[in-house]
């Protein structure tokens, strides 16, 4: 019985399998290959998946979704007709229909799948990507980060010994980008990076929004009908330039036709600011790897958006050097997850490849830091797994009390890249008692421990007495006991920035926080040392020493930022 292997895509989805000596794609009930990610519900309670679903987005725009996958993760409820989906759900009902076909195509059933997941999905998301798959019926023990299986996929039909190559990952949804290396049979993941909320749905309302800005309309003044066809026209514009220099979008509204003829240098234009976005994780991923652009060997394309000239042409100038399209941009992660799916089984046909792969985003703790009065400050992130580690993992920090006889220590299990723990994302804790003795004498080992299938175990131990207490956070606050999901299955942040009076303080404060979240290591102790020593100065109010103050944090700023050049 095949294990599938499944790209769960924003805007279309794929399935595969290991076919003797290679990674096929499995088609659809019509023949092909790209299954859309969009669900639509009649007024009969019939459910729609896929192409059938993606024609009602225009005409029952208020009874179909799509770009869901964007959600995932969260308690955003999308309401088609009298019903209420989670994301996740309306993930399962694709995965189950992939599943469906692939059970037709192969003339057996299916119990078991790999899915593939953006490289900067944090635990939340994939475990409800885990919990969509489960939804459809099927076991999901691996998720495989997506760059990962378009690498997979390469380094297996394009190998080279001794290898390093960037896989560019620009989906309907989001953005990922990572760096390999290649030598002999292993496959080692250097670092990732990437943006949840960018991809190929971003340039498709560029041209929405041109269409509107030409013809005086505002989104709020039309209806939804007409916003779902203009939405489409735009999409299939976007499509037309990947070989065409001039597009029309023609649109009737209130019986008066409109019309809009762009031209590709404009286009190009307004898509700047994305492209500009584009380039953050880009640096990011070198940075943390510790690899110049120019030691980059090959760069990999994956996804719909990247068959766009502007994106070709970026990533060309930027590296110096023409992509490599061998392989299909919108197959690529589908490709991929069957060959992991076939490595899984152990396939004989498949010659072994050791894969190593790195946590995404950073684990830690909350501490409390002493401050010149003495008084301890609370709600400071104390990382211990940095983010790009190779995984499996295993790292340890030690604390101590910092109150007289005090009793307990709360260990706040977080995951995220900013100094402020509010920020990040709470995941567990875990409550210990300590011997009441003089602050600082009492210490405990906090080890977290991070497996290949992106579940942590954090063991805090007493040192003083041996006492130990396990948590293993492989679920979150919307997980679903099997009863649960069996039942289900049956039925189918903002932040509070605190205000200067300046500014530039302000932008000076932002630089800062965004300098942390991109760093690592020493860079970071750095930074949050003097971000708090700025704070503090602020909250003096005193004109001169603040001026001094900025000063000498643009300069680490210059500095730290002339490292990260390529």
């Amino acid at each position: 019985m095949p294990i599938l292997g499944i790209d769960l895509g924003t805007t279309n989805s794929l399935v595969s399998y290991w076919n003797n000596e290679k990674s096929v794609i499995i088609p659809n009930v019509f023949g092909e290959n790209l299954t859309p990610s969009v669900v639509s519900v009649d007024d009969s309670g019939q459910i729609f998946i896929g192409k059938i679903a993606k024609e009602r987005l225009i005409t029952h725009p208020d009874m179909t979704a799509s770009v869901f996958k964007r959600n995932m993760g969260s308690k955003k409820l999308f309401k088609l007709g009298n019903k209420e989906f989670l994301p996740e759900e309306l993930s399962s009902l694709i995965i189950r229909s992939l599943k469906q076909d692939a059970e037709s195509y192969l003339g057996q059933s299916v119990e078991e799948a790999i899915i593939s997941v953006p490289a900067y999905f944090n635990d939340t998301q994939r475990k409800a990507t885990k919990r969509a798959g489960e939804l459809a019926g099927l076991k999901i023990e691996r998720l495989i980060n997506e760059p990962t299986a378009a690498a997979i996929a390469y380094g297996l039909y394009e190998r080279e010994s001794n290898s390093k190559f960037l896989v560019f990952d620009l989906g309907g949804g989001t953005f990922d980008v990572s760096i390999l290396e290649l030598y002999k049979n292993i496959m080692e993941v250097r670092a990732v990076a990437g943006d949840n909320y960018l991809g190929g749905e971003d340039f498709t309302n560029i041209i929405m929004s041109l269409f509107l800005e030409h013809n005086n309309l505002k989104l709020e003044d039309i209806e939804y009908k007409t916003a779902a066809y203009i939405k489409e026209q735009s999409e299939m514009a976007k499509i037309k330039f990947s070989t065409a220099k001039e597009v029309s979008i023609k649109c009737k509204i209130k019986d008066k036709l409109l019309d809009y003829t762009l031209k590709i240098d404009d286009y190009e234009r307004d898509c700047q600011s994305l492209i500009s976005k584009l380039r953050r994780p880009i640096e990011r991923a070198l940075s943390d790897a510790k690899i110049k652009a120019s030691e980059i060997d090959s760069i990999v394309l994956v996804g719909g958006a990247t068959k766009l000239p502007i994106i070709r042409t970026f990533v060309s100038k930027l590296f110096g050097r023409i992509p490599s399209v061998n392989i299909n941009p919108d197959e690529a992660v589908a490709l991929g997850a069957g060959i992991q799916a076939a490595m899984k089984e152990r396939n004989r046909h498949l010659k072994e490849i050791v894969l190593t792969d790195v946590c995404p985003y950073t684990l830690g703790t909350d501490i409390s830091i002493r401050k010149p009065d003495g008084y301890y400050e609370p709600g400071h992130f104390c990382p211990i797994i940095e983010r790009n580690t190779v995984i499996p993992v295993s790292k340890s920090e030690r604390l101590y009390t910092i109150q007289d006889n005090q009793e307990k220590i709360n260990i706040e299990i977080l995951q995220g890249e900013s100094r402020l723990s509010k920020n990040n994302i709470l995941l567990g804790e875990i409550n210990i008692d300590v011997p009441p003795s003089p602050a600082g004498e009492q210490a405990i080992d906090v080890r977290y421990t991070y497996d290949i299938n992106g579940i942590l175990e954090v063991e805090v131990t007493v040192l003083s007495n041996g006492l130990k207490k396990r948590a293993i956070i492989e679920k979150n606050p919307g997980y679903m006991s099997k009863d649960e999901i069996e039942k289900r299955f049956q039925e189918l942040s903002s932040i509070k920035i605190h205000p200067r009076e300046k500014e530039e303080n302000k932008l000076i404060m932002a630089k800062g926080e965004r300098l942390y979240e991109e760093s690592t290591g020493k860079i970071r102790e750095l930074l949050d040392y003097n971000l708090q020593v700025f704070e503090d100065i602020l909250n003096r109010q005193d004109d001169h020493e603040i001026e001094e103050a900025a000063k000498k944090l643009k300069m680490i700023f210059a500095q730290i930022e002339q490292m990260k050049e390529f």
